[in-house]
């Protein structure tokens, strides 16, 4: 990630989603030099509602127990990975898309499982994980595996959507150093179907020709590469210029990848539109881990 923090906070609730975080991680993390903070978060608000019930102080203590209990797991999770990690760890009373929203002002990245303990059945992509995706001040991964419950995915290129907007941009330069750091190729891809414009009301799809289109989106793409090779010249690039929505183009891209990066927002989104339908399909749906990025704030 290109930011002066070195830390990495990574959601734990004790799910096997959790672990799989905690792991990935733990080896980024390791390979990079960086100190990892596991955090949990009791949720202890909900103990109070209504003005406090009887015995909530036991329950807390009950809470905070447990929260130890999840965090020193995680640790020696972290550990096997890396004896010699800096490792810390945070048991806090707030909700856990507050309290990592709160970290993430201040930290490298953002880490989170695919689901959490409370989720429900057939949900594809936990609460917590979509709240701090779309809102995050920093990258987040939000770590899924094969098949989204399979083996987290150790081979494989990096994949980066690429569609000329600055979130996209930010997205290449967290692509090309992630690539560079793994030794493995960049594949970058662009679909040329996404091509859309604002109006008053709505957000439209133009679908122009492919014998119109093609030239230009190839000149985009090679255009919004070309420095970034010249400061990653170790990273090998392989470019994909696809007709089709870049969602279903990155989810099939996520069946080879190890990781795929994405900005937050892409071309169709609307203002104020916190996380693109790519972003969200990608967190949902993908075969791989994905990192979203969004661009650094102006000064």
């Amino acid at each position: 990630m290109m930011t002066t923090s070195n830390t990495v906070v990574v959601g734990v609730d004790g799910s096997a989603g959790s672990a799989d975080a905690v792991c990935w991680a733990a080896r980024l993390a390791s390979g990079r030099g960086l100190d990892l903070e596991l955090v949990h978060c009791l949720q202890a608000d909900s103990l109070y509602y209504g003005g406090g019930l009887a015995g909530s102080d036991v329950l807390f203590e009950q809470l905070r127990l447990e929260g130890d209990r999840i965090v020193g797991a995680a640790a020696e999770r972290a550990f096997a990975v890396d004896a010699a990690l800096t490792v810390r760890t945070d048991v806090r009373s707030d909700a856990a898309s507050a309290g990592l929203l709160d970290r993430s002002r201040s930290v490298r990245l953002i880490v989170v499982g695919r689901t959490g303990t409370g989720g429900f059945v057939g949900m594809l992509v936990g609460a917590t994980a979509a709240a701090v995706a779309s809102q995050a001040a920093c990258p987040v991964a939000v770590v899924r595996g094969r098949h989204g419950d399979g083996p987290v995915p150790l081979e494989g290129p990096v994949v980066v959507g690429v569609d000329g907007t600055p979130n996209s941009e930010a997205a290449i330069e967290v692509a090309f150093d992630e690539a560079g750091f793994r030794g493995v190729p960049l594949v970058a891809v662009h679909a040329g179907d996404d091509v859309t414009y604002d109006c008053a009301d709505s957000t439209a799809r133009l679908m122009p020709q492919p014998a119109t289109l093609e030239p230009s989106e190839e000149r985009l793409l090679a255009q919004r590469l070309a420095g970034w090779q010249e400061k990653f010249p170790e990273v090998e690039v392989r470019r994909s210029l696809v007709r089709d929505r870049p969602r279903h183009a990155l989810l099939a891209e996520s069946d080879r990848a190890q990781l795929v990066v994405v900005g937050s927002r892409g071309r169709g989104g609307f203002t104020g539109m916190l996380l693109g339908s790519t972003s969200q399909a990608l967190i949902h749906h993908a075969s791989c881990p994905v990192l979203v990025v969004r661009p650094e704030p102006k000064r």
